[in-house]
């Protein structure tokens, strides 16, 4: 459905912002008349100003892309927040990269928790954060990334401290941010991102589609299959994180494109 840019990919020297808007910008537009699907890319538009990052997403706009991204802790919360009100007021999706972050939170004895941060985002504005994955490499804590999820995705979370939530927390009409899974993912960990994660999110797999053996699109079907295998076997009440290497398995019966995928990424660990 998407691909992105990098989020250290910004305007240098080897790759230009207003090149790779138009040429990415070309590559929607013939995917879309392949498919018949919308599709879009996540364009960086973080710059070094914010008449800069609205300039980029005026371009984006222009070229009729459906969606721009920010990197909202390296470019602050006034600049995210001035990229946001334009990208609502213009019918522009806004992904937030969280880069930097691991400066601020790594560190149990110093700095800021990421879900400190992550709420500090919900109230600047962003249509999709990046919140960690519970499996591959960008692996956190279960209870606690679930949490987080719910303070991103819902309107009214209860305390729980064991999932991170230490007081109650009533967002009123303050629009939520869909949280994103990516990191070191492939079509083995699809369950459990299936059964923790549902169906509000965006499941991001980069080295999981492009390694796949046979090329990328047949790594994107791959994905899609893996997901939409689960998603079934979900609604049918089996339960995911029992049964899904068997899911998958039976999956790859159908589709050649998942058999292959399961093999390359079947010894792969984090």
């Amino acid at each position: 459905d998407f691909t992105k840019d990098d989020e250290n990919v910004n305007s240098q020297p080897f790759m230009r912002w207003r090149d790779r808007f138009v040429f990415c910008a070309e590559a929607i537009y013939i995917a879309q008349a392949e498919t018949g699907e919308i599709k879009g890319h996540y364009l960086n538009a973080t710059a070094g100003t914010c008449e800069e990052m609205i300039k980029r997403a005026v371009f984006a706009r222009e070229l009729g892309v459906p969606i721009v991204m920010h990197d909202y802790l390296t470019g602050g919360f006034t600049a995210n927040t001035t990229l946001s009100h334009y990208c609502r007021d213009n019918g522009l999706l806004l992904h937030i990269h969280r880069a930097m972050h691991a400066v601020i939170d790594r560190q149990k004895n110093h700095g800021m928790h990421f879900r400190v941060l992550a709420k500090a985002l919900r109230m600047s504005g962003g249509d999709h954060i990046h919140s960690g994955t519970v499996v591959g490499k960008l692996e956190g804590e279960r209870e606690i990334t679930l949490g987080l999820v719910d303070l991103l995705r819902d309107d009214f979370i209860e305390k729980d401290r064991s999932r991170g939530i230490f007081f109650t927390q009533d967002w009123v009409s303050m629009p939520g941010v869909i949280p994103v899974a990516c990191g070191g993912i492939h079509v083995w960990h699809m369950p459990a991102l299936t059964e923790i994660f549902g169906d509000d999110s965006v499941l991001q797999f980069g080295g999981g589609t492009l390694g796949h053996p046979w090329g990328n699109a047949p790594g994107a079907a791959a994905n899609r299959v893996a997901l939409e295998a689960c998603v079934q076997a979900r609604n049918e009440g089996r339960d995911l994180a029992r049964e899904g290497n068997e899911i998958i398995k039976a999956a790859c019966k159908w589709s050649a494109e998942l058999a292959a995928a399961c093999e390359i990424w079947k010894e792969i660990k984090f």
